[in-house]
């Protein structure tokens, strides 16, 4: 009886499955067919047109190319904007693993652009790396700001980034002792929570510190400049991934939190004008630098991406006729290779000046018109390697932030959704269940793991170098592969001016 029964449900259960077997079948051919004719009858896509629902597999397969090239095809060395070598050289850094190789480099050391240092014939005893001297920012303003390490976080706004993005990275800042910059959305309470120091940024929409018309609040500038965390302000006239564009938080991202820090209204796309409204010359940037310097006593400078140099130039001469404690007391030269925002991909590949040309230009104008010690010179722009950050020390910048280093130590993937919800690892996306997969406890160390190894071996590389402080590295320290398979010295292709007389 018992074998009896058993057989009945069997046959029960095999009849179920084959009914929804069926079913499922039948409601897949229904949707084959309408697809097919919807697809046939379409006007606005020929390959849709011409092969109805094959043609589909065409998008999908053009979706997960990016995935597949990353693990299957692609080489170390091939993918952009990072190659799998230094994603790996960035995980590894994070996870403080051992980051030796063996069996020689595989980076093609003959490509031109190739940065060499030149080591010391005969290096100093004892320990295989140097550290960096404190270094004082603002002496004019009431609160001047020294700080010590060289390689710290850039802009990234809450709102871009999730709110375990942020308490990772600013915890994770302060065990490293590096400053983290808020980016234009506004100083979240997440920015604060680690208690790292904190450069606050002042986008053209004036997120967090505006009037209900766009304007500078002076109010809400003196509180948030009142936290002693906040050391310096930096205004935002423009950004690597999309010069002369505002910034854009798609509507999703918009959560009522993100939306009450910055003071917009709830899921509307925030675009921020194209520039502050009003800064429209160099001369009332001066104003505006000088009015937040003295209203907060915070070092206060400028975040630009240049085309040219004619408006450093017209700051220059602004300087001379208003005195050297007008200067600004940083300038932020963003490289046209910046990219963690979401950008027109025109904007994001076609304008603005690479950092190997901006930087350099930028330095020597500042040291032909006597300023460089006056203004200290930051970069960012795709530094997220040791060699990376020694070259743009060589080149002259006095400090280095990185932004996709930091997101790359956070566990980011390079999946290039920043620009969309949909993040696998919770960096960039306002899903509480993606954001889940991101463990602040775990991601903390990992940040200052990386931004301490970074460093650690900047300063082998300065140590080799023969120096004591990894930002005596200059152009003479610095050779580039040239298109003849013949390294050049830095110094030869950017060479130093003479500074202007007094």
């Amino acid at each position: 009886m018992e074998a009896t029964g058993f057989a009945h449900w069997l046959v029960a259960l095999v009849e179920a499955v084959a009914v929804v077997f069926l079913l499922a079948f039948a409601i897949g051919v229904v949707v084959i067919l309408i697809t097919w004719l919807v697809d046939r009858n379409q006007s606005s896509n020929s390959v849709l047109r011409n092969f109805p629902v094959v043609g589909h597999f065409r998008y999908g397969f053009l979706r997960l190319g990016e995935f597949f090239r990353q693990y299957l095809y692609s080489s170390d060395r091939e993918e952009l904007p990072f190659n799998r070598a230094e994603r790996v050289w960035v995980y590894r850094a994070a996870k403080n693993a051992e980051n030796t190789a063996a069996f020689g480099s595989t980076r093609d050391l003959r490509a031109e652009g190739v940065p060499f240092f030149v080591n010391a014939a005969f290096p100093a005893l004892g320990d295989h790396h140097v550290d960096a001297k404190p270094l004082r920012i603002g002496p004019y303003a009431r609160e001047p700001y020294e700080h010590t390490a060289f390689f710290n976080i850039s802009a990234m706004s809450f709102g871009a980034l999730s709110a375990p993005a942020v308490r990772a990275l600013s915890h994770g800042a302060a065990k490293a002792g590096i400053w983290m910059d808020t980016g234009e959305g506004g100083l979240a309470p997440y920015h604060l929570e680690g208690g790292c120091d904190i450069v606050f940024e002042i986008g053209t929409a004036k997120y967090g510190v505006r009037t209900p018309d766009g304007q500078l609040d002076d109010q809400k500038l003196q509180d948030i400049c009142a936290h002693k965390q906040v050391k310096m302000v930096s205004i935002k006239l423009g950004q690597g991934a999309k010069p002369g564009m505002g910034g854009l938080l798609p509507g999703a991202k918009v959560t009522p939190e993100i939306a009450a820090i910055r003071g917009i209204p709830v899921g509307q796309d925030s675009q921020s004008p194209n520039r502050h409204l009003d800064i429209a010359n160099v001369s009332q940037l001066m104003d505006s630098i000088a009015h937040i310097r003295d209203l907060t006593g915070k070092p206060t400078g400028f975040k630009a991406v240049f085309g040219d140099m004619r408006m450093i130039e017209e700051l220059c001469d602004e300087v001379g006729r208003r005195g050297i404690e007008s200067a600004p007391d940083f300038i932020i030269v963003d490289g046209s290779e910046g990219g963690t925002g979401a950008a027109p991909q025109t904007l994001m590949e076609g304008v603005g000046l690479p950092l190997q040309e901006a930087l350099p230009q930028l330095v020597n104008l500042l040291i032909e018109r006597d300023l460089r010690d006056r203004v200290k010179v930051i970069c960012s722009g795709k530094r997220i390697t040791a060699y990376d950050v020694a070259w743009a020390l060589s080149m002259g910048a006095d400090f280095v932030n990185s932004a996709r280093g930091f997101m790359l130590s956070l566990g980011c993937i390079q999946s290039l959704q920043c620009n969309r919800n949909t993040c696998p690892t919770g960096i960039t996306t306002q899903d509480p269940k993606l954001q889940r997969g991101l463990v602040v406890t775990d991601k903390t160390e990992k940040v200052a793991n990386y931004a301490r190894n970074v460093m650690h071996e900047v300063g082998i590389i300065a140590h080799s170098c023969g120096l004591d402080d990894p930002r005596q590295l200059d152009r003479t320290h610095c050779r580039v592969m040239g298109n003849d398979g013949v390294s050049v010295p830095l110094v030869k292709l950017f060479p130093y001016p003479v500074r202007a007389e007094k």
